[in-house]
C-alpha cells in the first residue's frame, strides 16, 4: 500500500517530506465507546474511552515502528451512526484534513435495519468509497465484532434486554455477517482492501 511507501519516506526524511494523516471513519466502534449507561427507560448514553479506541493503538504501533514520523489521527466515529450518516458528514469529518488512508468501518447500526436495508447500506458504501477516491486518499474497509449471541442474565433494564434481544436475533440468523460478506464484495470489485475482524471472531467463536 502506498501508506507504507509515505511512512518510508517520511521516515528517511522528515524535512522534505509532508507529516502522514490517518482517517477513520465509524461509528461506536470506532469512537471508542465500551459502555454505555440509561438517561432515562427509553435511552442511554455511551462512554468514550478515547486512550483504548483502536485508532490510538495503530498510532502507538506506527510510532514504535517509525518514532520520528508524525502521524496524524483523526477520529471521526460517531456512536449509533451508520453509512448514511457517514456518507453525509464526510465532507465535514473528513475530507478537510486531506488524509493519505481512510479506514471505513460500518455494519453493525446498517444490520438493524434488517436484510432488505443491505442495499442501501452498499449504495451507502459506494458513495463513501468514491469520496475517498475522490480526496485522493487510500481507504481500508475493517469489518466489526460479533453481536451477543445471548440474552445476558444480568441484564435488568427493559431497554437493554430489548436491544439484545435484536442483537441476538441479527448475530444468530446471520443477517449481520450478510453485510459484511456484500461489502467485501464491493471492495473486491473496488479493490479495497479489507481487514476482516468479523472472520477472526468467527475464528474465536469456533475456539470456544
Amino acid at each position: 500500500m502506498k501508506i507504507i511507501e509515505l511512512l518510508d519516506k517520511k521516515s528517511k526524511n522528515i524535512y522534505e517530506n509532508k507529516p502522514i494523516t490517518i482517517a477513520f471513519l465509524g461509528d461506536s466502534v470506532t469512537q471508542g465507546c465500551y459502555e454505555c449507561y440509561l438517561t432515562s427507560p427509553i435511552s442511554l448514553e455511551t462512554v468514550f474511552d478515547v486512550k483504548n479506541a483502536y485508532s490510538t493503538r495503530i498510532r502507538e504501533m506506527l510510532n514504535i515502528l517509525y518514532p520520528n514520523v508524525q502521524i496524524n489521527i483523526i477520529n471521526s466515529g460517531l456512536s449509533g451512526d451508520g453509512t448514511i450518516g457517514g456518507n453525509q458528514r464526510f465532507n465535514r469529518d473528513i475530507a478537510p484534513f486531506n488524509p493519505d488512508l481512510v479506514v471505513v468501518s460500518f455494519g453493525l447500526n446498517d444490520s438493524c435495519g434488517g436484510e432488505e436495508n443491505i442495499k442501501n447500506y452498499i449504495a451507502n458504501l459506494t458513495s463513501i468509497f468514491d469520496k475517498v477516491e475522490g480526496c485522493g486518499a487510500e481507504c481500508i474497509f475493517l469489518t466489526q465484532n460479533y453481536m451477543c449471541n445471548n440474552v445476558s442474565p444480568h441484564l435488568k433494564d427493559e431497554l437493554f434486554i430489548n436491544l439484545a434481544k435484536n442483537f441476538t436475533n441479527i448475530q444468530e440468523n446471520g443477517i449481520l455477517k450478510k453485510y459484511f460478506e456484500s461489502a467485501k464484495e464491493l471492495c473486491a470489485i473496488r479493490n479495497i482492501k479489507v481487514c476482516d475482524l468479523y472472520a477472526v471472531w468467527e475464528k474465536l467463536s469456533k475456539g470456544g
